[in-house]
């Protein structure tokens, strides 16, 4: 079970990478799933840095150690990608999901470089650390 805490901080990573999401989902499904089947991962890290070298400094956001996908005959396809976001003080390890109308995230461990005794603070530290590591800090909107 989730704690208020990890739902709060999977809230702030996924609206500050929706932009990132939004790119990625402009790639046709088939493509990905088969850089996935084939572990053509240097094929997809490539492509995720494409995608979020718009929005944050590079090095922010990266893919991860692979992914996963579903591909059903009378379903649409989804995709997930694991994915490492990076900003200043933090290292978050995550699942993005891209589906046909839509996106998820759901975080997998979130590593502070010098932690806050109040999870708070760590919570409030994670969101500025995003933001500033975004070439514009503006609102976005949720995945």
């Amino acid at each position: 079970m989730k704690s208020t805490y990890s739902t709060e901080r999977e809230e702030i990573v996924a609206q500050a990478i929706s932009p990132v999401a939004s790119e990625l989902r402009l790639l046709d499904a088939g493509d990905l799933i088969s850089l996935l089947r084939l572990e053509c991962h240097s094929s997809l890290a490539d492509l995720v840095s494409s995608a979020a070298e718009l929005y944050f400094h590079p090095g922010t956001v990266s893919f991860g150690a692979g992914g996963d996908y579903k591909l059903e005959w009378n379903g649409k396809p989804e995709v997930v990608l694991d994915l490492e976001i990076k900003p200043r003080g933090v290292s978050v390890y995550a699942r993005l999901t891209l589906a046909d109308q839509q996106a998820g995230l759901e975080i997998d461990h979130i590593a502070f470089q010098a932690p806050f005794e109040d999870p708070h603070d760590n919570t409030a530290f994670l969101e500025k650390s995003l933001q500033e590591a975004k070439f514009v800090k503006t609102s976005s909107s949720q995945i």
